[in-house]
């Protein structure tokens, strides 16, 4: 188990990468604080952890909200006592209402840098003192191969929000490396989950999406899972500042 004892914070953990994420985290002996404003689906997965014989407790949790991310700190703390890990994953893509700069309204673009982007930054805000107190941890960001290149011109929000989680890993990483802190990104490519559903249900672009990647296949939530613990666990400790991409090849074409 090469997560034993640490304890995890996973956003976005009701369904999908941090779903898998979540549970792969239990497996490895990690006490999992789950995440996610969905309070449904986030207790089902829990449950189904805990069902599993691991430890897991759910907190639902507006990331984008300051308040509720203090809330979710606190909770994590008065339960545990510590935050070893935090995983930074929720985030949404809103394909229908995202759009070229000027067709983009404002609102979509606050609601999207908000679940995307500034919730990561709260989250690691409020969970690196805990951090700093202890001597160290892990904090591991979702980015996206919209956030790196030009790929998606008509998702400007979303490849803006994610090219801001590129750049925040680095800084991060730079600013907390002297305390044992460690900050990376894991860049998934297209991956088959309930956020990429309302563009993969069409069969002609789904098959489209596939034959992009060179393992011709679309990701799986559990593609995602081996590289966290990698970046959770001791045996990444001289491992910061890193985007490692997930992605079947994509961005490598």
């Amino acid at each position: 188990m090469r997560l034993k004892g640490k304890v995890a914070i996973v956003t976005g953990s009701a369904v999908g990468l941090g779903q898998a994420v979540a549970a792969r985290f239990a497996t490895e002996g990690a006490l999992v604080v789950a995440a996610d404003i969905d309070e449904k689906n986030g207790a089902t997965a829990v449950q189904q952890i805990i069902d599993s014989g691991f430890q897991a407790s759910f907190v639902r949790t507006d990331v984008s909200d300051e308040k509720s991310v203090i809330a979710l700190m606190d909770a994590t703390l008065g339960k545990h006592g510590r935050i070893d890990i935090l995983y930074n994953n929720a985030a949404v893509l809103l394909a229908d209402r995202d759009a070229i700069v000027h067709e983009l309204s404002l609102e979509t673009w606050e609601h999207v840098m908000g679940v995307n982007l500034r919730s990561a930054f709260l989250c690691s805000k409020y969970a690196i003192p805990s951090m700093l107190k202890q001597g160290g941890g892990s904090i591991i960001h979702t980015g996206s191969p919209t956030g790196l290149t030009g790929c998606a011109p008509k998702l400007t929000a979303y490849s803006a929000s994610k090219g801001g989680i590129d750049a925040l890993t680095r800084v991060m990483a730079a600013a907390y490396g002297g305390n044992n802190i460690r900050v990376n990104s894991i860049v998934p490519g297209t991956m088959d989950t309930p956020m990429n559903r309302p563009v993969l249900s069409d069969p002609e672009l789904r098959e489209q999406y596939r034959q992009a990647v060179p393992l011709k296949r679309l990701g799986v939530p559990e593609d995602i899972a081996g590289i966290a613990v990698f970046l959770a666990s001791d045996e990444a400790a001289y491992c910061t500042g890193g985007t490692y991409k997930c992605d079947g090849g994509l961005t490598s074409v």
